[in-house]
């Protein structure tokens, strides 16, 4: 699998994506996300897409 990047902006930010095949792990500026979103509504807000499609834990 390639890998696919994309961004999204708002106003002035710009939030950027590299997605590839990997182990599952998500990485949010060189730290799990757990590290970067110490509260439980933010991570679910992060694991919510990979719930909602299916992918968790493949």
């Amino acid at each position: 699998m390639p890998t696919t990047n994309t961004s999204g902006r708002r106003k002035t930010a710009v939030a950027r994506i590299y997605l590839t095949e990997g182990s599952g792990a998500i990485i949010v500026n060189g730290k799990d996300y757990k590290e970067y979103f110490p509260t439980l509504p933010l991570q679910y807000i992060v694991t919510q897409s990979t719930e909602v499609s299916g992918s968790t834990g493949l």
